[in-house]
């Protein structure tokens, strides 16, 4: 059953420019990323079809929290195919606490694909957030990106869509 987007939470999740811009402007400049993990692994059945992956093919997995104001306002999980860390995406192994939307956004190569929208629900909170993923490519090699909005972009996304 398809879940209606409020049109709060459009120019957030429809937007196609960097997320990682956005979250800088509207913190004022107070924004930092948290890496949780940065390892290789095998990611899940769809993020497996969403890259083109076989199974039990490795990539690199990516997961970070996004604060603003010291505050965590999105999860992000990034899976990075072994394939796609050939000649000047190497540096994508490890970026450290960069944001990958940065480097993601300055490679002149990079084609952003569908940003595919959903409802999660939490069942520890018994709340659902709001979430996006899409397919970058660069060099036509694959990077999958999940975002995961959390409850203070919640309460700001009327205020600040």
């Amino acid at each position: 059953m398809a879940t209606r987007v409020p049109r709060q939470w459009q120019a957030w999740l429809y937007d196609r420019g960097s997320l990682t811009q956005r979250l800088v402007q509207a913190s004022g400049g107070n924004f930092r990323v948290a890496v949780a993990r940065n390892s290789w692994g095998i990611p899940s059945p769809s993020e497996r079809m969403a890259t083109g992956l076989k199974p039990r093919q490795k990539a690199i997995i990516r997961e970070v929290q996004l604060l603003c104001h010291g505050e965590p306002w999105v999860c992000a999980r990034s899976i990075i195919p072994a394939h796609t860390l050939k000649g000047r995406q190497r540096r994508f192994k490890d970026v450290g606490n960069k944001p990958l939307g940065a480097l993601l956004f300055a490679h002149p190569n990079m084609q952003r694909g569908a940003i595919k929208v959903a409802h999660l629900p939490q069942r520890a909170s018994h709340q659902c957030h709001w979430a996006r993923r899409s397919v970058f490519t660069l060099d036509k090699r694959p990077i999958l990106v999940t975002e995961v909005f959390l409850p203070p972009m919640q309460k700001l996304a009327p205020a600040i869509a």
